[in-house]
């Protein structure tokens, strides 16, 4: 990232925040740009790196318009059936949804919002799209991260999805509450691998799954060919 934002004018965080939010609202009412239909009055951080302060934050999706790299928090829910082994849940995204509308995706899975952590993403995005318990999703085990990069005609995403495993009870059924989620289903490991290949999922959601897959032994370097071809591919450095 360049170092324009210590020019005399805009030295500080609220200046810089200011000044993009006022650039990208005066685009929004000029409605030249498709990602800014989408339009979310949600705030995002702009890091530098991500272990440096922010730099600014300015609404979710005018990202893509400056190529800024984003990062969310993806959680693989699944269970230990004793007689039909590891089972996972998926979660079907509502048809009404602004992106990947009636997709495949994770039980529960969001992007950062401005001041939050890792943990307190999770913990939110589990409570609004699963109804899962504060108490259960604190038990969330971190397992690395995916990285990527993508463009469409919203324009340009490097992404970071910081991945967890969440063991949930037996007996717990995933709720919806905020609307963004249609329905859940329980799919054993070869129904999932079945389905992460095809087009009903979100592109995205399939690589968090295709990394639980690998992390788990369910994908063997002796009897997958591409295995390190789907490695590599999961942990892109270069955007």
């Amino acid at each position: 990232m360049s170092s324009w934002w210590k020019t005399n004018s805009l030295q500080m965080y609220e200046e810089r925040t200011a000044r993009v939010q006022e650039v990208m609202v005066k685009l929004r009412e000029e409605g030249e740009f498709i990602a800014l239909k989408g339009w979310r009055d949600e705030m995002y951080e702009v890091f530098h790196q991500r272990s440096s302060p922010p730099v600014f934050r300015m609404e979710r999706t005018a990202t893509a318009l400056l190529g800024v790299k984003q990062y969310g928090v993806h959680v693989n829910g699944y269970v230990e059936h004793p007689q039909k082994g590891p089972l996972m849940w998926i979660g079907r995204r509502a048809k009404n949804k602004s992106t990947y509308p009636g997709k495949l995706d994770q039980v529960t899975a969001g992007g950062f919002t401005a001041g939050l952590t890792a943990q307190e993403v999770l913990v939110k995005e589990c409570a609004e799209e699963a109804n899962i318990p504060q108490d259960i999703a604190l038990t969330a085990q971190p397992a690395g991260a995916i990285s990527y990069f993508y463009e469409d005609e919203r324009g340009l995403f490097p992404e970071i999805q910081f991945v967890f495993d969440l063991k949930l009870p037996l007996d717990f059924q995933p709720v919806n509450t905020d609307g963004e989620v249609s329905e859940f289903y329980l799919w054993d490991m070869d129904k999932v691998k079945e389905q992460i290949a095809q087009p009903d999922f979100k592109p995205n959601c399939a690589m968090v799954v295709l990394d639980f897959l690998i992390r788990h032994g369910h994908i063997h370097p002796d009897q997958e060919p591409r295995y390190l071809q789907f490695l590599e591919n999961l942990h892109k450095t270069l955007f």
